[in-house]
């Protein structure tokens, strides 16, 4: 049965680590990977690449069903594939970014995404990093953790990241940035960002990945989850 294949939910705000500490534990374990994140982004991308009108409801339900995705671990992150195809710079555009928040707000979409997300759980087993993974989602799963960190450690991890990348940004403006989406996201009406009451929470100020990834396959094992750190 599906319910019998483990699931790990690493939930918890942007930037505490949760992409990383997901990526790593699903390709030591050889389990696969839901990058709930993504999900209406490619679907927003799915709707603009076939000419779906992003107000006909029943055309997006279908399309919802009908589209392939995939999170293949590669050497260094993860590949997103949609329908067959790699798609990681197109789910960047402005374009799909606004498709994304569009479809996010429509019921339809968010229980035919629900679907597929759930679709995910297939063997040997299932890390799935989100916000509402634990709860929503998964709400059965073995395993349930919460990261999370400072408000400043999380704002200069983001700073480093997109100082990389050649981006002009202020450590104050990405505090304040985290600031707002964490009150948006803890006190929106749908899947409000929240631990589950049996999850770990971990708080990943001052750790290393290495030191993340021990605690959550610790407590892993000691839910009966045969996993590696």
């Amino acid at each position: 049965m599906n319910e019998e294949i483990p699931v790990i939910t690493i939930d918890g705000p942007g930037g505490a680590g949760k992409g990383t500490a997901s990526f790593l534990l699903a390709k030591k374990n050889g389990w696969h990977l839901l990058d709930s994140g993504a999900i209406y982004r490619i679907f927003a991308l799915a709707a603009l690449k076939q000419g779906v009108d992003l107000e006909d409801t029943i055309a997006l339900r279908t399309l919802g069903a009908s589209i392939q995705v995939e999170f293949r671990l590669a050497e260094n992150g993860v590949e997103t594939w949609l329908n067959g195809e790699r798609v990681d710079q197109q789910l960047r555009t402005e374009q799909t970014g606004m498709a994304a928040s569009k479809v996010a707000a429509i019921p339809v979409v968010r229980m035919a995404l629900f679907e597929l997300q759930r679709g995910f759980r297939r063997p040997p087993g299932l890390v799935a990093d989100g916000r509402d993974m634990g709860t929503v989602v998964f709400p059965e799963a073995p395993c349930k953790i919460y990261l999370t960190a400072s408000v400043e450690e999380r704002a200069r991890r983001r700073f480093l990241q997109l100082s990389q990348q050649g981006q002009d940004v202020t450590m104050a403006s990405l505090v304040r940035e985290i600031r707002e989406r964490d009150e948006r996201d803890m006190n929106r009406s749908v899947a409000p960002l929240k631990p589950a009451p049996e999850a770990l929470i971990l708080d990943t100020t001052g750790l290393s990945i290495e030191q993340v990834l021990q605690k959550i396959a610790e407590f892993a094992r000691s839910k009966g989850l045969n996993v590696s750190d």
